[in-house]
């Protein structure tokens, strides 16, 4: 039986974290051997080759930059977020790292309020305290490392690089839009990896081809999956990443969340669930729900 819209884009986005939790795996096989930029510089660099040729395939119009300072914001934001990303990724459990990366909806309330003016409502603002708690419950004091510090870093630039595609002209396709951040991002992430060069073995390499084809996988199942379902209905798949990282990390690198860290990714899970949705869902299943046969016997003889 044919799966439903729905279901198929949670399918996809499963899908998809999993990729992306392997690619984070890639990362950590690296053992920081190899330098933070030439990771970078490699990884963008094959983003731009495999997007290409859908760039090339759009009408030229399509093929314009709109807003050349904000697209060029967007793509030093990959470079520092990536290369926090590695830095994090290599010093702290896969675990502690993402729990931290998925508070990026969390950062973006703040940021939202200072750079766009919203004006969010209590109950948000309270459940984004919640689960800012959950970070500090992480990334407890008894136990903080150095890294964490990139951690943070690399989720701050997500929330900015998220805010940011909301001023983004929506003349500009998203085959557009990836191209030229991938492109724009070449010039700063090829420099800084000569000027911190250093040998690297063909291993080395098809880890970082496989981390950034792994990326683009999720990037592209993401994108189907939005476009199936509505992103409020289907966004909780997104959580599934948290279980896999903490399952490979069990698994290949043996290690164990303590109870601690498990309860502060839940805090930092839950204000990110579709609360409203998920109540309305299962009041509607509720109420659609036929009667049992011992309710149906007592309407009859009523």
């Amino acid at each position: 039986m044919a799966l439903s819209p729905f279901y198929f884009a949670i399918l996809l986005l499963v899908i998809g974290n999993f990729t992306a939790s392997l690619s984070d795996v890639a990362v950590k096989l690296l053992d920081g051997e190899v330098a933070t930029f030439q990771y970078v510089f490699l990884r963008q660099l094959l983003s731009t080759m495999v997007i290409l040729p859908l760039w090339l395939k759009q009408a030229p119009t399509q093929r314009k930059m709109l807003s050349p300072k904000l697209n060029l914001l967007r793509a030093h934001l990959i470079i520092i977020g990536s290369g926090c990303m590695v830095v994090a990724i290599t010093h702290l459990t896969l675990a502690t790292a993402n729990a931290v990366f998925y508070a990026a909806p969390l950062v973006m309330l703040p940021l939202a309020i200072v750079l766009l003016g919203e004006r969010p409502s209590i109950q948000r603002i309270a459940a984004t305290i919640f689960g800012f708690v959950g970070v500090m419950v992480v990334l407890r004091p008894s136990e903080f490392h150095w890294s964490a510090l990139f951690a943070l870093g690399t989720t701050v630039t997500l929330a900015l690089f998220n805010l940011t595609a909301r001023k983004l002209p929506s003349q500009q396709s998203v085959v557009s839009t990836l191209f030229w951040t991938s492109v724009l991002s070449l010039p700063i992430s090829a420099t800084l990896a000569l000027i911190y060069w250093q040998p690297i073995s063909l291993p080395q390499i098809l880890l970082i081809l496989i981390s950034a084809g792994l990326i683009l996988t999720y990037n592209g199942l993401a994108v189907m999956a939005y476009q199936r379902a509505p992103a409020s209905s289907i966004a909780v798949a997104e959580n599934s990443g948290l279980m896999f990282v903490a399952l490979f990390g069990v698994m290949w690198f043996g290690e164990v969340p303590s109870w601690l860290t498990a309860l502060g990714i839940v805090m930092i899970v839950l204000p990110l669930l579709p609360w409203k949705v998920i109540l309305k869902q299962t009041q509607n299943r509720y109420l659609l729900r036929p009667n049992p046969p011992s309710e149906r016997r007592k309407n009859i003889t009523d």
